[in-house]
């Protein structure tokens, strides 16, 4: 933001009030005068105050000793006599230099009013409409700001700072493309200006173009070399632009020109974040909290990572300075949420998205995430509402089909025909595929679509016309709906959950060779128990694959399970880490192509042991005996508390006791296998 403009001098004649001979009043005035605009400030002062001595409510003459007072940097006794001359003659002028004192002393609402007093009494005043536009910026009011600038431009297009000030308003409104279009102009009148150039980068950041924004910093620094700030911003593009090094390079320039910039430590932890080093991530937020005890962002961000590391307590008690500090920080409420929620509990989790989506209704990631705390709970009434803001997280919306036709809500439909298409995950169509030979129940024609992988096996579900995978061009249809969305659609509640097994069968034929091929397995027939160790590996997506790491474990755990007798174990294990060879796994995985395949297999089992993934969702939907291994921080699906599931009567849940507990897990997993031996 451009200093404010300076008050004009008052040049016309003085009106003495008081005593003393005017002809020698006006003369001392005609010098002080003359000394004050030659830049003999002491002088001025001395000889406007022998005018006050003879005339004390000489107006001209206290405004002028304020504005000499003010260019001392004595800003309280400026004040003081600009207010004496506003008393005995409110000139605009007067006015006006008062509202750049108060300005100076950072009472910037005070300073707007007399602004605003200038321009009552002159409203055509540019200087006090450009001041008011600062103060307004200042204090957040954008808005008037923009509008104050746009005003003064009407007047004088070329009036000195207006392009940069209105362009630095509109980037603070989140109008980027116009403000790059004023930082633009601003740069042709002043091309060497490295603070343009890092606030047109600013710009470039905040619309998302991190590549032209480095660029921007680039220059600034080209300029400056020194310029701290241009080094900070130029850390920030190159992190967004996935150059971590570089990133961490800049900030730790930065630091070098200014050892206590808490805002280059804080990023500099986020950098060291990514870059997977944590303790000095953590290291650096703390710095950062230790030269600025105020600075929210930093306990946001050390909230975060100490939540990573798996140390709740400390990660809740800084997100709860952080509250303190900034209470409507929405973005703490989301992530203290999720935190508690991890915790298992769910009441103060929903608090805290409550609060969120008070203060930001249109936040998604605060209703998703206060569906999936709702969904856990059980209340799938208004959990189902909430969980349709998924298509409003970019995520999501980036992959969701676009149809002409309208969406279905449930409402009678007999007669047309519907497409039901599959979202997120294998494990997700195999749970919610259960929904399609409900709609076909209502008089609807039922395509599917889905992944590749799951098409074949898909056909086995009733009522379904057609299955085809995704990308394929369906025929004609009528209405569609996405197929997470279809609990909403049919009002389920936990006592209504459609939990009928089987729902999906595997291909008889397949089915009978693999029994064939089991029995001539030699040796007795003992139990045949199919293990999944671990999840897919997405990551492609930081949390998810967080979540990924939680919900796998180690082969190497399993021991226990394959020093017991009666037992032939069988992997089901399609990727992931390998099993130890002194297992003796049986592992035809292999010769999997799809699930239909995998079906068959299991089909021939007598039990499935799985951490939570699509192979535990196959194996339930067929009926099948399962044992879930299940993370701490359970799944929503599995509610809480519970060792059934209303989904999958025949699925049994082992949950760990703590995070990470697997050796809890597996010790009870043991037990009852011995039992139920």
């Amino acid at each position: 933001m451009g200093a404010n403009t300076p008050a004009r001098h008052s040049r016309g004649a003085p009106r003495p009030v008081g005593t003393g001979s005017p002809s020698s009043l006006q003369a001392l005035f005609a010098e002080g005068l003359d000394r004050h605009q030659k830049g003999q400030l002491q002088d001025a002062e001395r000889l406007y105050r022998r005018v006050l001595t003879g005339a004390p409510r000489h107006a001209d003459c206290l405004h002028l000793l304020g504005l000499v007072l003010h260019q001392t940097g004595r800003l309280e006794r400026a004040a003081e006599a600009l207010g004496k001359a506003i008393a005995v003659d409110g000139k605009p002028s007067y006015h006006l230099s008062l509202g750049n004192v108060l300005s100076t002393q950072g009472r910037l609402g005070e300073a707007a009013i007399c602004y605003r007093q200038v321009l009552a009494l002159s409203p055509g005043d540019q200087d006090a409409r450009n001041n008011l536009g600062n103060m307004s910026l200042a204090l957040g009011h954008l808005d008037e700001a923009i509008g104050c600038y746009r005003e003064v431009a009407q007047i004088n297009a070329d009036y000195p700072g207006l392009q940069a000030n209105l362009a630095e308003a509109l980037r603070r409104a989140g109008r980027f493309e116009e403000a790059i279009a004023y930082f633009r102009r601003a740069l042709g009148v002043e091309a060497g200006s490295p603070v343009l150039w890092n606030r047109l980068g600013n710009a470039y950041a905040e619309l998302g173009r991190p590549n032209e924004a480095a660029g921007c910093y680039r220059h600034a620094l080209e300029l400056a070399p020194g310029f701290v700030d241009a080094h900070n911003n130029l850390g920030n593009a190159l992190g967004a632009l996935g150059r971590c090094d570089e990133a961490i390079a800049s900030f730790r320039e930065a630091l070098e020109l200014k050892p206590d910039f808490a805002d280059a430590l804080s990023n500099l932890g986020n950098a060291l974040k990514v870059r997977g080093d944590p303790d000095e991530a953590i290291a650096c937020y703390r710095r950062a909290i230790a030269l600025k005890p105020d600075y929210v962002e930093a306990h946001y961000n050390l909230a975060n990572i100490l939540r990573d590391q798996g140390q709740p307590d400390a990660a809740v008690e800084c997100f709860t300075k952080a509250i303190a500090l900034r209470p409507d920080f929405v973005d703490v409420y989301v992530n203290l949420g999720g935190l508690l929620a991890d915790q298992k509990m769910l009441d103060p989790a929903i608090a805290c998205y409550d609060r969120a989506v008070v203060l930001a209704p249109q936040l998604a990631d605060g209703h998703f995430n206060r569906a999936i705390a709702l969904l856990a709970k059980g209340d799938l009434a208004a959990g189902w509402r909430e969980y349709e803001w998924r298509w409003q997280m970019p995520e999501m919306a980036a992959v969701c089909p676009r149809y002409d036709q309208p969406r279905w809500h449930g409402e009678p439909a007999a007669g047309r025909t519907i497409l039901i298409h599959a979202e997120q995950g294998f494990g997700d169509t195999l749970q919610f595929c259960r929904y399609a030979p409900l709609a076909a129940a209502r008089g609807l024609r039922v395509i599917m679509s889905v992944p590749t992988a799951l098409v074949r096996l898909l056909h086995s579900l009733p009522g379904v016309d057609q299955v085809i995978a995704e990308g394929t061009e369906p025929p004609a249809f009528d209405l569609h709906c996405p197929m997470l969305s279809l609990p909403l659609a049919l009002q389920t509640t936990l006592p209504t959950i459609p939990c009928s097994v089987p729902y999906l069968r595997a291909d008889p034929g397949q089915a009978a060779i693999w029994g064939q091929r089991l029995a001539a397995l030699p040796g007795e027939r003992r139990r045949r128990v199919g293990l999944v160790w671990a999840g897919s590996a997405r990551n492609h997506a930081p949390a998810l694959a967080a979540v990924d790491r939680r919900r796998s474990l180690p082969p190497e755990q399993l021991a226990p399970l394959f020093g017991m007798p009666g037992l032939q174990m069988f992997s089901l294990q399609k990727f992931g880490p390998a099993a130890p060879q002194a297992y003796k796994l049986i592992d035809v995985m292999a010769e999997m192509e799809d699930f239909a395949d995998t079906a068959a297999l299991i089909e021939n089992l007598d039990l499935i042991i799985s951490v939570d993934t699509a192979v535990a969702h196959l194996a339930a939907a067929l009926g099948r005996p399962v044992w879930l291994l299940d993370r701490f921080d359970s799944c929503w699906r599995w509610l809480t508390d519970r060792r059934d599931s209303p989904w999958y009567p025949t699925l049994k849940l082992y949950r760990q006791p703590r995070p990470g507990d697997w050796d809890a897990v597996i010790g009870e997993l043991v037990r009852d296998l011995r039992h139920s031996n």
